[in-house]
């Protein structure tokens, strides 16, 4: 029923088989679309989808249990008090 295609890949440009049994697998979970990317191309997207090719904004504290200066990856309210890194390990034990 159902026979190789061969697709060209959005992303790189590059051609990629778009199997029989591939086709069957898209069929039996509904999907309507053929895939746009190859495989490379896909894991290569999923892979970065988490963190969307940025990286997070530290902010600059001063560490209410040893008064040194620190990192912390969140903005930190004025009302709470905000511990490094170590201190903040020795107050989870």
């Amino acid at each position: 029923m159902y026979q190789d295609k061969t697709l060209v890949c959005r992303d790189c440009k590059q051609e990629f088989v778009f199997s029989a049994g591939e086709q069957e697998f898209y069929a039996t979970k509904g999907f309507q679309n053929e895939p746009l990317r190859c495989p490379a191309c896909r894991a290569a997207r999923r892979q970065n989808r988490g963190n969307a090719g940025r990286s997070r904004e530290r902010y600059d504290i001063i560490c209410a249990g040893c008064g040194q200066s620190a990192q912390v990856p969140f903005r930190p309210s004025q009302d709470r008090p905000v511990y490094c890194e170590e201190c903040f390990q020795k107050m989870r034990r």
